[in-house]
């Protein structure tokens, strides 16, 4: 089954927001126009407790972007972003969701940051995403949403380790650091994951037309 991954497309991620992504309000609109070639589209959403060990206002004379060592990981400090139940953690409103079937939610472990939306940075906890999709029966996942350097690059890290067919859909992303994302497109297309422009999508399947 052709399922398309929208990755945290919330207020917070997208210019103005308290962690914006250059860029991240234009892709809104590509993927409301990419979710009816799908047969199943889900969501994922950061969702920070107040006191999320990775925000640098819960370490006193820390400041955003500096990285500190926590639990025996790299932990880069972020300005506080996708606060449970706050404005910035909610979806950008003119995203789609009608077509949303499942939203999965992470980052809500105060202990451990989780850029993917299958596990969190330790592999300690899983959202369930990979069980759902094996329940749907759905192998044939396309990525896109925010940032692409950070947790669309992790969600397709851990869907390849699951064993998921991937592909990257380039112009429905944005990178927060542009080079860093040149890296990362190499790296996992060396992979096995596919980068495609929106444009290369079809319509097939039983997706709705």
């Amino acid at each position: 089954m052709k399922t398309l991954i929208i990755t945290d497309i919330q207020n917070d991620f997208i210019p103005g927001g308290a962690l914006e992504v250059p860029g991240g309000d234009e892709i809104v609109s590509v993927i409301n126009g990419l979710q009816d070639k799908f047969d199943l589209v889900v969501a994922t959403q950061d969702w920070h407790p107040a006191n999320h060990i990775s925000f640098a206002s819960n370490h006193p004379g820390k400041k955003s972007f500096e990285v500190i060592e926590w639990h025996g990981m790299e932990q880069i400090l972020w300005p506080d972003h996708c606060v449970q139940n706050s404005g910035g953690a909610a979806f950008h409103p003119a995203l789609r969701m009608e077509r949303v079937e499942a939203i999965f939610r992470k980052g809500m472990d105060k202990e451990i940051d989780s850029y993917s939306g299958f596990y969190d940075n330790g592999h300690k906890k899983n959202t369930g995403l990979a069980g759902y999709l094996r329940g749907r029966e759905a192998d044939d996942l396309y990525f896109c949403g925010l940032a692409a350097d950070f947790c669309v690059y992790y969600s397709i890290r851990d869907a390849m380790k699951e064993g998921f067919k991937t592909t990257l859909i380039e112009d429905a992303t944005r990178p927060i650091d542009a080079d860093k994302f040149k890296e990362i497109k190499t790296e996992i297309s060396s992979k096995g994951c596919v980068i495609i422009s929106s444009r290369d999508i079809p319509w097939q399947g039983s997706a709705l037309k």
